[in-house]
Protein backbone atom coordinates (compact mmCIF):
# COMPACT_ATOMS: atom_id res chain seq x y z
CA UNK A 1 0.00 0.00 0.00
CA UNK A 2 0.92 3.35 -0.68
CA UNK A 3 -0.67 5.07 1.99
CA UNK A 4 0.83 3.95 5.56
CA UNK A 5 -2.69 4.86 6.99
CA UNK A 6 -4.54 2.72 4.86
CA UNK A 7 -2.29 -0.14 6.14
CA UNK A 8 -2.70 1.13 9.74
CA UNK A 9 -6.32 -0.85 9.58
CA UNK A 10 -7.77 -4.14 11.65
CA UNK A 11 -8.30 -5.39 7.79
CA UNK A 12 -4.95 -5.07 6.94
CA UNK A 13 -2.82 -5.25 9.87
CA UNK A 14 -4.23 -8.57 11.39
CA UNK A 15 -3.78 -11.95 9.89
CA UNK A 16 -6.98 -13.13 7.67
CA UNK A 17 -8.03 -15.65 10.42
CA UNK A 18 -7.55 -12.98 12.89
CA UNK A 19 -11.17 -14.20 14.61
CA UNK A 20 -8.64 -17.55 15.54
CA UNK A 21 -5.33 -16.45 16.14
CA UNK A 22 -3.99 -15.75 19.17
CA UNK A 23 -2.68 -12.56 18.95
CA UNK A 24 -0.88 -10.79 21.61
CA UNK A 25 1.74 -7.51 21.45
CA UNK A 26 2.71 -4.12 23.08
CA UNK A 27 0.75 -0.83 23.74
CA UNK A 28 1.69 2.18 24.55
CA UNK A 29 -0.38 3.90 27.16
CA UNK A 30 0.40 7.52 28.65
CA UNK A 31 0.87 7.41 31.91
CA UNK A 32 1.10 3.69 32.27
CA UNK A 33 3.96 3.01 29.43
CA UNK A 34 4.41 0.03 28.28
CA UNK A 35 1.62 -2.76 28.48
CA UNK A 36 1.36 -6.40 27.13
CA UNK A 37 -1.70 -6.65 25.16
CA UNK A 38 -4.31 -9.11 23.50
CA UNK A 39 -5.40 -7.95 20.04
CA UNK A 40 -8.58 -8.90 18.57
CA UNK A 41 -10.45 -7.92 15.52
CA UNK A 42 -12.98 -5.77 17.32
CA UNK A 43 -10.87 -4.95 21.12
CA UNK A 44 -7.49 -4.38 23.24
CA UNK A 45 -7.14 -5.97 26.22
CA UNK A 46 -4.50 -5.47 29.09
CA UNK A 47 -2.89 -8.62 29.61
CA UNK A 48 -0.41 -7.20 32.39
CA UNK A 49 -2.36 -9.99 35.48
CA UNK A 50 -1.12 -12.81 32.70
CA UNK A 51 2.40 -11.39 33.06
CA UNK A 52 4.28 -8.09 33.17
CA UNK A 53 6.58 -8.02 29.70
CA UNK A 54 6.57 -10.14 26.46
CA UNK A 55 9.61 -12.16 27.56
CA UNK A 56 7.76 -13.69 30.73
CA UNK A 57 4.50 -14.39 28.77
CA UNK A 58 6.54 -16.50 26.27
CA UNK A 59 8.34 -18.42 29.34
CA UNK A 60 4.81 -19.49 30.61
CA UNK A 61 4.09 -23.33 29.84
CA UNK A 62 1.77 -22.91 27.41
CA UNK A 63 1.37 -19.03 26.48
CA UNK A 64 -1.71 -19.46 24.69
CA UNK A 65 -4.24 -20.93 26.49
CA UNK A 66 -3.31 -18.31 29.25
CA UNK A 67 -4.05 -15.46 26.96
CA UNK A 68 -7.12 -17.01 25.76
CA UNK A 69 -8.23 -17.64 29.49
CA UNK A 70 -7.44 -14.04 30.33
CA UNK A 71 -10.27 -11.39 31.05
CA UNK A 72 -7.89 -8.48 31.18
CA UNK A 73 -9.52 -4.16 30.93
CA UNK A 74 -10.50 -3.29 27.96
CA UNK A 75 -7.41 -0.81 26.96
CA UNK A 76 -9.77 0.30 23.60
CA UNK A 77 -10.76 -0.76 20.50
CA UNK A 78 -8.58 -2.16 18.01
CA UNK A 79 -9.43 0.27 14.68
CA UNK A 80 -8.57 3.63 17.01
CA UNK A 81 -5.39 2.14 18.08
CA UNK A 82 -4.01 1.14 15.21
CA UNK A 83 -4.82 3.88 13.62
CA UNK A 84 -2.96 5.97 15.99
CA UNK A 85 -0.10 4.17 15.53
CA UNK A 86 1.22 6.08 12.69
CA UNK A 87 4.09 7.99 13.50
CA UNK A 88 2.32 11.34 12.20
CA UNK A 89 -0.55 11.18 13.74
CA UNK A 90 0.18 10.33 17.49
CA UNK A 91 -2.77 11.39 20.09
CA UNK A 92 -1.33 11.34 23.28
CA UNK A 93 -4.33 10.46 24.98
CA UNK A 94 -4.81 7.00 22.42
CA UNK A 95 -2.76 3.97 22.99
CA UNK A 96 -0.92 3.04 20.33
CA UNK A 97 0.97 -0.17 19.02
CA UNK A 98 4.77 -0.90 20.11
CA UNK A 99 7.33 -3.93 18.59
CA UNK A 100 5.95 -6.83 20.25
CA UNK A 101 9.14 -7.61 21.81
CA UNK A 102 10.45 -6.17 24.87
CA UNK A 103 13.28 -7.90 26.90
CA UNK A 104 14.44 -10.23 24.44
CA UNK A 105 17.86 -10.46 23.24
CA UNK A 106 17.02 -9.28 18.90
CA UNK A 107 19.22 -11.81 16.49
CA UNK A 108 18.94 -13.16 13.09
CA UNK A 109 20.05 -15.27 10.57
CA UNK A 110 21.65 -14.17 7.45
CA UNK A 111 22.54 -15.72 3.98
CA UNK A 112 19.67 -18.66 4.78
CA UNK A 113 18.65 -18.17 1.15
CA UNK A 114 20.62 -18.85 -1.96
CA UNK A 115 19.20 -15.89 -3.83
CA UNK A 116 20.10 -13.30 -0.90
CA UNK A 117 23.53 -15.34 -0.58
CA UNK A 118 24.73 -14.49 -4.16
CA UNK A 119 23.30 -10.60 -3.75
CA UNK A 120 25.60 -10.60 -0.54
CA UNK A 121 28.46 -12.15 -2.84
CA UNK A 122 27.74 -9.65 -5.02
CA UNK A 123 28.00 -6.82 -2.71
CA UNK A 124 31.23 -7.93 -1.59
CA UNK A 125 32.82 -8.26 -4.57
CA UNK A 126 31.59 -4.68 -5.82
CA UNK A 127 33.28 -3.36 -2.75
CA UNK A 128 29.78 -1.64 -1.76
CA UNK A 129 29.75 0.17 -5.41
CA UNK A 130 25.72 0.06 -6.84
CA UNK A 131 27.21 1.12 -9.67
CA UNK A 132 29.31 -2.17 -10.23
CA UNK A 133 26.56 -4.62 -8.98
CA UNK A 134 25.50 -5.79 -12.89
CA UNK A 135 28.88 -6.57 -13.84
CA UNK A 136 29.51 -8.57 -10.79
CA UNK A 137 26.24 -10.65 -10.94
CA UNK A 138 26.60 -11.28 -14.33
CA UNK A 139 30.22 -12.51 -13.61
CA UNK A 140 29.58 -14.47 -10.36
CA UNK A 141 26.32 -16.33 -11.97
CA UNK A 142 28.26 -17.41 -14.60
CA UNK A 143 30.90 -19.32 -12.30
CA UNK A 144 28.38 -20.64 -9.81
CA UNK A 145 24.87 -20.35 -11.32
CA UNK A 146 21.76 -19.03 -9.76
CA UNK A 147 20.41 -22.87 -8.75
CA UNK A 148 22.21 -23.70 -5.52
CA UNK A 149 18.75 -24.63 -3.49
CA UNK A 150 19.83 -28.46 -4.03
CA UNK A 151 22.88 -27.69 -1.80
CA UNK A 152 22.58 -28.89 1.69
CA UNK A 153 24.74 -26.46 4.13
CA UNK A 154 27.46 -28.49 5.86
CA UNK A 155 27.16 -31.63 3.44
CA UNK A 156 30.04 -33.37 1.32
CA UNK A 157 28.09 -32.06 -1.82
CA UNK A 158 28.62 -28.50 -0.25
CA UNK A 159 32.23 -29.01 0.81
CA UNK A 160 33.26 -30.04 -3.12
CA UNK A 161 31.72 -27.18 -4.48
CA UNK A 162 33.41 -24.64 -1.74
CA UNK A 163 36.71 -26.43 -2.96
CA UNK A 164 35.61 -25.70 -6.68
CA UNK A 165 35.06 -22.37 -5.96
CA UNK A 166 38.25 -21.39 -3.96
CA UNK A 167 40.23 -23.19 -7.35
CA UNK A 168 38.16 -20.32 -9.33
CA UNK A 169 39.00 -17.71 -6.72
CA UNK A 170 35.47 -17.19 -6.03
CA UNK A 171 35.29 -18.25 -2.37
CA UNK A 172 33.45 -15.58 0.36
CA UNK A 173 32.75 -15.50 3.59
CA UNK A 174 29.04 -15.58 2.57
CA UNK A 175 29.35 -18.54 0.48
CA UNK A 176 31.14 -19.94 4.22
CA UNK A 177 27.61 -19.19 5.98
CA UNK A 178 25.35 -19.98 2.80
CA UNK A 179 26.33 -23.74 2.37
CA UNK A 180 28.90 -24.32 5.10
CA UNK A 181 28.53 -26.52 8.47
CA UNK A 182 28.08 -22.78 10.62
CA UNK A 183 24.90 -20.41 10.53
CA UNK A 184 25.51 -16.64 10.82
CA UNK A 185 23.48 -15.62 13.70
CA UNK A 186 24.07 -11.89 14.73
CA UNK A 187 22.80 -9.72 16.83
CA UNK A 188 20.41 -7.23 14.92
CA UNK A 189 19.70 -4.90 17.56
CA UNK A 190 19.35 -4.34 21.50
CA UNK A 191 16.55 -5.44 23.40
CA UNK A 192 13.58 -2.91 24.05
CA UNK A 193 15.22 -1.16 20.38
CA UNK A 194 12.79 -2.44 17.51
CA UNK A 195 10.34 0.31 16.74
CA UNK A 196 6.63 -1.19 15.57
CA UNK A 197 4.18 -1.01 12.27
CA UNK A 198 3.15 2.67 11.95
CA UNK A 199 6.61 3.98 13.44
CA UNK A 200 9.73 5.18 10.94
CA UNK A 201 12.16 3.38 10.06
CA UNK A 202 16.07 4.57 9.55
CA UNK A 203 18.70 4.39 7.01
CA UNK A 204 22.55 5.74 8.26
CA UNK A 205 22.18 9.24 7.01
CA UNK A 206 25.54 8.29 5.08
CA UNK A 207 24.51 5.08 2.97
CA UNK A 208 23.65 5.53 -0.57
CA UNK A 209 22.92 1.92 -1.13
CA UNK A 210 20.31 0.43 0.92
CA UNK A 211 17.38 -1.87 1.01
CA UNK A 212 14.66 -3.86 3.54
CA UNK A 213 14.63 -7.12 3.61
CA UNK A 214 11.17 -8.75 4.77
CA UNK A 215 11.69 -11.67 7.07
CA UNK A 216 9.51 -13.75 9.28
CA UNK A 217 10.23 -13.22 13.23
CA UNK A 218 10.34 -16.69 15.52
CA UNK A 219 9.78 -15.76 19.17
CA UNK A 220 12.20 -17.97 21.31
CA UNK A 221 11.68 -18.19 25.36
CA UNK A 222 14.39 -18.79 27.78
CA UNK A 223 13.85 -22.51 27.23
CA UNK A 224 14.68 -22.67 23.60
CA UNK A 225 11.33 -23.27 22.97
CA UNK A 226 9.45 -21.22 19.71
CA UNK A 227 5.87 -20.04 21.25
CA UNK A 228 5.16 -17.79 18.34
CA UNK A 229 5.64 -15.93 15.17
CA UNK A 230 5.46 -11.75 13.77
CA UNK A 231 7.20 -9.97 10.97
CA UNK A 232 10.28 -8.03 10.79
CA UNK A 233 12.08 -5.57 8.35
CA UNK A 234 15.96 -6.01 8.99
CA UNK A 235 16.83 -2.94 7.32
CA UNK A 236 20.19 -3.01 5.41
CA UNK A 237 22.95 -0.70 4.12
CA UNK A 238 24.38 -2.56 1.07
CA UNK A 239 27.21 0.13 1.02
CA UNK A 240 28.61 -0.30 4.87
CA UNK A 241 28.67 -4.52 4.40
CA UNK A 242 29.86 -4.46 0.96
CA UNK A 243 33.08 -2.37 1.89
CA UNK A 244 33.62 -4.72 4.90
CA UNK A 245 31.98 -7.61 6.39
CA UNK A 246 33.11 -5.84 9.67
CA UNK A 247 30.92 -3.02 9.09
CA UNK A 248 27.69 -5.61 10.02
CA UNK A 249 27.15 -3.75 13.01
CA UNK A 250 27.33 -0.25 11.14
CA UNK A 251 24.96 -1.21 8.69
CA UNK A 252 22.63 -3.06 10.83
CA UNK A 253 22.29 -1.33 14.02
CA UNK A 254 20.78 2.10 13.60
CA UNK A 255 18.41 4.31 15.29
CA UNK A 256 14.95 2.85 14.20
CA UNK A 257 16.63 0.21 11.18
CA UNK A 258 14.95 -3.00 13.49
CA UNK A 259 11.28 -3.17 12.69
CA UNK A 260 9.01 -5.46 13.97
CA UNK A 261 5.23 -6.36 13.79
CA UNK A 262 2.56 -5.75 14.05
CA UNK A 263 1.74 -8.33 16.38
CA UNK A 264 2.84 -12.31 17.78
CA UNK A 265 1.00 -14.71 17.01
CA UNK A 266 0.92 -17.61 19.50
CA UNK A 267 1.94 -20.97 18.42
CA UNK A 268 -1.67 -23.39 19.63
CA UNK A 269 -3.25 -25.94 17.79
CA UNK A 270 -4.78 -23.24 14.91
CA UNK A 271 -1.15 -22.14 13.92
CA UNK A 272 2.31 -23.93 14.65
CA UNK A 273 6.03 -24.12 13.36
CA UNK A 274 4.56 -25.71 9.91
CA UNK A 275 2.84 -22.90 9.11
CA UNK A 276 5.57 -20.47 9.49
CA UNK A 277 7.90 -22.89 6.91
CA UNK A 278 4.59 -22.61 4.44
CA UNK A 279 4.46 -18.59 4.96
CA UNK A 280 5.04 -16.32 1.85
CA UNK A 281 5.92 -12.90 2.02
CA UNK A 282 5.07 -10.18 -0.32
CA UNK A 283 6.80 -7.03 0.19
CA UNK A 284 5.79 -3.41 -1.15
CA UNK A 285 8.18 -0.11 -1.19
CA UNK A 286 6.06 2.95 -2.63
CA UNK A 287 8.05 6.10 -3.10
CA UNK A 288 6.92 9.69 -3.07
CA UNK A 289 8.65 10.04 -6.22
CA UNK A 290 5.74 7.44 -7.86
CA UNK A 291 8.00 4.59 -7.55
CA UNK A 292 6.82 1.13 -6.79
CA UNK A 293 8.66 -2.10 -6.24
CA UNK A 294 7.18 -5.28 -5.26
CA UNK A 295 9.10 -8.43 -3.63
CA UNK A 296 8.19 -11.91 -2.34
CA UNK A 297 9.84 -14.47 -0.36
CA UNK A 298 8.88 -18.06 0.44
CA UNK A 299 10.26 -19.91 3.72
CA UNK A 300 9.75 -23.15 1.82
CA UNK A 301 13.23 -21.93 -0.65
CA UNK A 302 15.13 -21.78 3.13
CA UNK A 303 18.52 -23.11 2.88
CA UNK A 304 18.24 -24.28 6.66
CA UNK A 305 15.37 -25.68 8.65
CA UNK A 306 13.73 -22.84 11.03
CA UNK A 307 14.33 -24.98 14.28
CA UNK A 308 17.75 -25.48 13.09
CA UNK A 309 18.62 -21.94 13.24
CA UNK A 310 17.17 -21.97 16.47
CA UNK A 311 19.24 -24.41 17.65
CA UNK A 312 22.34 -22.62 16.69
CA UNK A 313 21.34 -19.78 18.13
CA UNK A 314 20.64 -20.85 21.18
CA UNK A 315 21.85 -24.15 23.56
CA UNK A 316 24.86 -25.40 25.55
CA UNK A 317 27.61 -22.68 24.77
CA UNK A 318 25.13 -19.82 24.75
CA UNK A 319 21.89 -18.70 26.60
CA UNK A 320 18.86 -16.01 26.76
CA UNK A 321 17.43 -15.76 30.02
CA UNK A 322 15.10 -13.76 28.91
CA UNK A 323 14.84 -15.49 25.83
CA UNK A 324 15.33 -13.87 22.29
CA UNK A 325 13.43 -13.16 18.76
CA UNK A 326 15.26 -14.44 15.70
CA UNK A 327 15.40 -13.01 11.61
CA UNK A 328 14.99 -15.90 9.85
CA UNK A 329 16.58 -14.32 6.74
CA UNK A 330 15.02 -13.52 3.64
CA UNK A 331 15.68 -14.68 -0.43
CA UNK A 332 14.60 -10.83 -1.41
CA UNK A 333 17.36 -9.24 -2.65
CA UNK A 334 15.70 -6.18 -4.73
CA UNK A 335 17.93 -5.26 -8.25
CA UNK A 336 15.08 -3.18 -10.08
CA UNK A 337 17.10 -0.22 -10.88
CA UNK A 338 15.44 2.87 -9.65
CA UNK A 339 17.79 5.91 -10.64
CA UNK A 340 19.62 4.90 -13.78
CA UNK A 341 20.46 1.50 -15.93
CA UNK A 342 22.60 -1.12 -13.83
CA UNK A 343 22.23 1.27 -9.87
CA UNK A 344 19.89 -1.14 -8.77
CA UNK A 345 17.36 -0.16 -6.22
CA UNK A 346 18.01 1.78 -3.05
CA UNK A 347 15.36 3.69 -0.40
CA UNK A 348 14.71 7.49 -0.63
CA UNK A 349 13.28 9.07 2.49
CA UNK A 350 9.72 8.45 2.38
CA UNK A 351 9.07 5.39 0.55
CA UNK A 352 6.56 3.48 2.78
CA UNK A 353 7.23 -0.61 3.04
CA UNK A 354 4.86 -3.54 4.17
CA UNK A 355 5.53 -6.43 4.81
CA UNK A 356 3.02 -8.86 4.80
CA UNK A 357 1.87 -12.85 5.27
CA UNK A 358 -2.11 -13.98 5.32
CA UNK A 359 -1.56 -15.58 8.99
CA UNK A 360 0.54 -13.02 10.70
CA UNK A 361 -0.87 -9.47 8.85
CA UNK A 362 0.99 -6.96 7.24
CA UNK A 363 4.18 -4.69 9.29
CA UNK A 364 4.14 -1.18 7.83
CA UNK A 365 6.76 1.32 8.13
CA UNK A 366 7.68 4.79 6.40
CA UNK A 367 11.40 5.35 5.83
CA UNK A 368 13.43 8.21 7.26
CA UNK A 369 16.95 8.44 8.38
CA UNK A 370 17.91 7.64 11.60
CA UNK A 371 19.47 10.85 12.88
CA UNK A 372 15.78 12.68 11.84
CA UNK A 373 13.71 10.37 13.82
CA UNK A 374 12.85 10.19 17.48
CA UNK A 375 15.78 8.68 18.92
CA UNK A 376 15.70 5.46 21.08
CA UNK A 377 15.05 6.75 24.96
CA UNK A 378 12.00 4.31 26.28
CA UNK A 379 14.98 0.79 27.55
CA UNK A 380 14.54 -1.59 30.13
CA UNK A 381 15.84 0.42 33.19
CA UNK A 382 12.60 3.21 32.09
CA UNK A 383 10.44 -0.24 31.49
CA UNK A 384 11.48 -1.88 35.05
CA UNK A 385 10.64 1.33 36.65
CA UNK A 386 7.32 1.48 34.97
CA UNK A 387 5.86 -1.98 35.67
CA UNK A 388 7.30 -1.38 39.49
CA UNK A 389 5.30 1.93 39.86
CA UNK A 390 1.68 -0.13 38.21
CA UNK A 391 2.81 -2.75 40.93
CA UNK A 392 2.75 -5.80 38.43
CA UNK A 393 6.06 -6.94 38.88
Amino acid sequence: MKDLHAALHPATTLPEDANRAVLVGRAWIEGQGAVLVRVTHDTVTDLSHVAPTMSALLDLPYPAAAVREANGARVGDTATILANSAFDVRAPQTPWLLAPCDLQAIKAAGVTFVKSMLERVIEEQARGDASKAEDVRKAVVSVIGENLSAVVPGSPQAMQLKDVLIAKGLWSQYLEVGIGPDAEVFTKSQPMSAVGTGAEIGLHPASSWNNPEPEIVLCVNSRGEVQGATLGNDVNLRDFEGRSALLLGKAKDNNGSCAIGPLVRLFDGQFGIDDVRRCDLAMQVHGPDGFVMQGSSSLSMISRDPLDLVAQACGPVHQYPDGFVLFLGTMFAPTQDRHGPGLGFTHEVGDVVTVSTPLLGTLANRVSTSDRIPPWTYGAGALMRDLARRGVL
